[in-house]
């Protein structure tokens, strides 16, 4: 059997994993293209939403879904495909499959079957976003999307609190007022957060404001609340265990003789108001002594 793949130069079988322009076309590779072009099939996201990319670009290529709520079957379609000896790119709406998007689950699948899987870098929102913040963090932790539901995002927020390391997430327009309300509400009023909208498009907007100003911002201007965002927050304030006052070193030295370091912490945290970062650094400064 004869594919468009091998005709265009393609590694068959395998999966070209293909990352498509955040909103400006012109973002697009010519990678991407020569692989967009040469591959048997095309698995969208939105094949809708994909048609556009490729008529743009006078592509004529087959494309089926492959979205959050068909992920399985659609893999089986895949492998098959590949077993056929099929090039197949894997594209989402916008940026790199498989990062906060559809396709990990198809990819596994792939790899685990014994098939090739290829990336073709690109356009990636959280990327884009931190290359413009002016965080200058030397570590960042991608989480992505927030939890949907109030209690486990903000169960999530305290355990991302203490970490070293710059945060950033993705978040809807629809979500966007509270997830503000609860970053400003779990992390300390001074770090900076970076707010990215609408990246590579007509309204793109990069804001750069102290976090605890985050929710009357977004508040001034109903525009702020639209498009997809990407936010960047910096690391926590670096504290010393000299930070720590007094009382909390005492209450936090009785607690490590009778918990972990981690509850010992959090605990002393509670009781006498001290930050815990400052708390953290005592403690491990206790631990290194003993």
């Amino acid at each position: 059997m004869k594919h468009r793949g091998t005709d265009a130069g393609l590694k068959t079988p395998g999966l070209y994993v293909v990352a498509t322009p955040l909103g400006n076309l012109g973002d697009i590779s010519a990678r991407a293209l020569d692989v967009l072009r040469g591959a048997d099939a095309i698995a969208c996201e939105d094949t809708r939403h994909t048609r556009k990319l490729l008529d743009h670009f006078g592509i004529r290529g087959e494309t089926f879904s492959l979205h959050e709520h068909n992920e399985a079957a659609a893999a089986e379609k895949l492998l098959r495909l590949l077993r056929e000896g099929c090039a197949v790119a894997l594209v989402s709406d916008a940026g790199t499959p498989a990062v906060s998007d559809p396709g990990a689950r198809a990819v596994a699948a792939v790899r685990e079957a014994g098939f090739a899987v290829i990336p073709v870098p690109g356009p990636n929102a959280a990327i884009a976003a931190l290359s413009a913040s002016g965080l200058t963090d030397p570590h960042f932790l991608f989480y992505g999307f927030l939890p949907a539901k109030a209690v486990a995002r903000r169960k999530a927020l305290a355990e991302l609190k203490p970490l070293p390391c710059a945060l950033v997430f993705y978040e809807a327009p629809h979500r966007i007022e509270e997830t503000l309300a609860d970053l400003a509400a779990a992390l300390e009023p001074d770090r900076t957060l970076v707010v990215a909208r609408e990246l590579s498009k007509l309204f793109e907007s990069i804001v750069s404001l102290p976090l605890a100003e985050a929710p009357a911002w977004l508040a001034a201007d109903a525009d702020r609340r639209r498009g997809e965002f990407v936010l960047a927050v910096s690391a926590p304030p670096v504290h010393s265990a000299q930070d720590v006052p007094a009382e909390a070193a005492r209450a936090l030295e009785a607690l490590l003789a009778e918990l972990p370091l981690k509850q010992a912490v959090k605990l002393a945290a509670s009781i006498t108001g001290a930050t815990r970062n400052a708390l953290y650094a005592l403690a491990l400064e206790k631990k290194r002594g003993d």
